[in-house]
């Protein structure tokens, strides 16, 4: 007996599922090179314009030259920092939480947060459409695991009556493929009245929403009682990589004691905790960048509306278009790309069967002028889509 993986990978390609990796030969922006090709790319995570800004440049060079360029060991060890202390603290400031927690990546943190808190015995709710890490931690963790209908209170109640030990709801805060919000103050009701715990990853909401870029939770108002255990990453709206998990002092010394994926790595850069720190300073004081991306999603929004395409509901950087089937997403993808245009498609597993859709991201780094440039592209696709299907 052998592994036929030729044979696999034979298929995802004739389903229309097989990735390529594109590969980036400039920096993160809205004007980039890939494969050789100049592109105007609307699918990075990069929400605040922060990867490339020359003052968090020059914050990493900065701390390379003082604190050099490796953690060197585990924070248990000898590799807690300096400047990993400081950022923990500004992360903290950020949430109004008493702590916060560094790991090196978002995967990290849901893995780490969720199998320290919960085992067997206990139980793990999820939101059917969480990101793969937080259903791997949950399967991972040796719960009971189940998922809830997407962003129903309802279905949440229905799951908290059978659930057993601990129990430990988890929600992204903005859904990373469709762009909603959870409905936090609904599901938050009904955890807490089950003596449960919320847990939110929130990695899309950090720097888009809230006045201070302070997410979902500052976006709706919620407290620490509402929201235990809150997550954050730092390769989005930050700009930089790693992420965080805020919370009490017991949740957050629970962490140090028994996360494995804490525990067990070499602590990030401390120069990568220096830019950090600077892309945090920007992210609370230029609420400039938040406004002109506030003002792009309508843009693109009302655009898309008169183009007749049909758009998911959301009013974050997240702005898919759903098309259905995934070999119409890949064809969609390639005819932006030939008019210079960069649009990721999304298809299964990724997303649900059926559901293939162009995810479109945008950034405070993007102008009205692309945007435009955008929708133009999208336009000239749609009308040569219509055309076909009416000769078809």
């Amino acid at each position: 007996m052998s592994f036929d993986l030729a044979a696999r990978l034979a298929a995802r390609r004739a389903e229309n599922l097989y990735r390529q990796r594109p590969l980036l030969e400039s920096p993160q922006g809205p004007e980039v090179v890939v494969d050789g090709q100049p592109l105007l790319a609307f699918c990075n995570n990069d929400y605040l314009g922060l990867a490339n800004h020359p003052q968090v440049i020059e914050a990493w060079r900065a701390g390379a030259e003082r604190w050099g360029v490796g953690g060197g060991a585990s924070h248990l060890v000898i590799g807690h920092s300096g400047p990993h202390h400081a950022l923990e603290e500004a992360l903290a400031d950020l949430t109004g939480r008493p702590r916060a927690l560094l790991f090196t990546t978002g995967y990290m943190a849901n893995l780490g947060a969720v199998t320290a808190l919960v085992g067997q015995g206990d139980t793990v709710l999820e939101d059917r459409l969480n990101h793969a890490s937080l259903l791997d931690a949950g399967l991972l963790s040796g719960a009971r695991f189940s998922r809830y209908l997407h962003n129903d209170a309802e279905s949440l109640a229905k799951r908290l009556e059978k659930a057993t030990g601990n129990t430990l709801v988890v929600t992204d805060g903005v859904f990373s493929m469709d762009g909603d919000i959870a409905d936090l103050p609904a599901l938050a009701r009904k955890v807490k009245a089950k003596g449960a715990w919320l847990m939110v990853d929130d990695a899309h909401g950090f720097g888009s929403l809230g006045r201070e870029g302070g997410g979902i939770v500052e976006h709706f108002g919620l407290g620490q009682d509402d929201v235990p255990v809150l997550v954050g990453t730092l390769g989005k709206a930050f700009g930089t990589a790693g992420a965080f998990v805020a919370g009490s002092d017991d949740l957050i010394e629970s962490l140090i004691q028994f996360a494995r994926p804490y525990i067990y790595t070499t602590s990030q850069p401390p120069a990568l905790a220096c830019a950090t720190l600077k892309s945090l300073e920007l992210l609370r004081i230029e609420h400039w960048r938040r406004e002109h991306l506030q003002t792009l999603i309508r843009q693109f929004r009302q655009g898309a509306e008169q183009i007749g395409l049909e758009l998911m509901d959301s009013f974050t950087p997240i702005q898919p278009i759903m098309v259905g089937d995934a070999g119409r997403a890949v064809w969609w993808s390639q005819m932006l790309r030939a008019r210079g245009l960069m649009v990721t498609a999304i298809r299964p597993p990724t997303v649900p069967a059926g559901s293939a859709r162009l995810r479109v991201t945008l950034t405070a780094a993007h102008s009205e002028a692309q945007v435009r440039r955008l929708l133009e592209g999208l336009a000239d696709c749609f009308a040569q889509l219509s055309s076909e299907s009416a000769h078809a």
